[in-house]
Order: structure tokens, then C-alpha cells, then sequence
């Protein structure tokens, strides 16, 4: 959804399988069970930002619990949730730090997104993700089911 000036929701990265446009401002996108996706919504008034939030969720298998997570249906694993500009700008620097190693976001361990969670929360800096973390969630991810 898009209304300039007042209300912003967006995929920041994210395999889509399927996209319907439902008018110019809005489109319901799909993602494959197990795929990751970060969703960013931010909202504004004539003061200003009055909401800024990002949510990295891993899509569900049919049958599986989920958590709610606002415009998402019927809702996903949360992997991170945060809300507040500075905490928000944070997350996109770590977004753009695993792509400036050639790796796409929805390709990195799950894991890296439930700890930049957790340091987020204790206001401390998370690890850097790694091209070695990557390889070995890479072969984990090929010896369990």
C-alpha cells in the first residue's frame, strides 16, 4: 500500500511467487512456505513520522503456527519485529550489509534475523553476518529436513 505523505507498506526484500495489483497504490504479493520476507510500514501526518516498523517473517506451511503480523495473511514466524525509526534504520544497514557480500536476505540464516533481534533489544550491535555463517547454514540447511 502506498498514500504518499501518509501511509507506506512495502517489501523490502523477499522472493514474491505471485503478485495481483488491485489498483495503482495497492497489491497483494505471495510468498512460498518456509520463504523469508522483511514487510516495512511507516506512517506520517502533517507532523511528521508517527509510526516506523519492520517485521522479517519466515511464510508458514499450511497447518503450522503462525503469529499475526499486521497486512500479512494469515500471518508468518516472526524471525524480527521492531518499531522506531533508529531501530528501524538499523535493520536496513544490516539488510544492506548481507547484500554488499552478494548474498540475497531471504537467503540468510534464519537464525542471523532471530539474533539482530535479540541485540536490537538489548540496544547492543548485532555480529555481522559472514560469508563462512553462510556457508555453514548452507549445508545445515541441506542435512536436516
Amino acid at each position: 500500500m502506498w498514500v504518499e505523505k501518509e501511509i507506506e507498506c512495502w517489501i523490502r526484500f523477499g522472493r514474491v511467487i505471485h503478485e495481483r495489483i488491485l489498483d495503482r497504490r495497492r497489491r497483494v504479493v505471495s510468498f512460498a512456505p518456509d520463504s523469508i520476507f522483511a514487510a516495512v510500514r511507516w506512517m506520517g501526518n502533517d507532523f511528521g513520522t508517527i509510526l516506523s516498523c519492520i517485521d522479517i517473517v519466515r511464510a508458514v506451511r499450511p497447518g503450522e503456527p503462525y503469529s499475526t503480523v499486521f497486512r500479512v495473511q494469515p500471518g508468518g514466524e516472526t524471525l524480527l519485529r521492531c518499531s522506531g525509526w533508529p531501530r528501524v534504520e538499523r535493520v536496513l544497514k544490516v539488510i544492506d550489509a548481507v547484500e554488499a557480500l552478494g548474498i540475497d536476505p531471504e537467503d540468510a540464516a534464519p537464525d542471523h534475523w532471530r539474533h539482530v533481534h535479540a541485540r536490537l533489544l538489548a540496544n547492543e550491535p548485532p555480529r555481522p553476518y559472514t560469508q563462512a555463517r553462510h556457508r555453514a547454514w548452507l549445508k545445515r540447511r541441506h542435512v536436516t529436513p
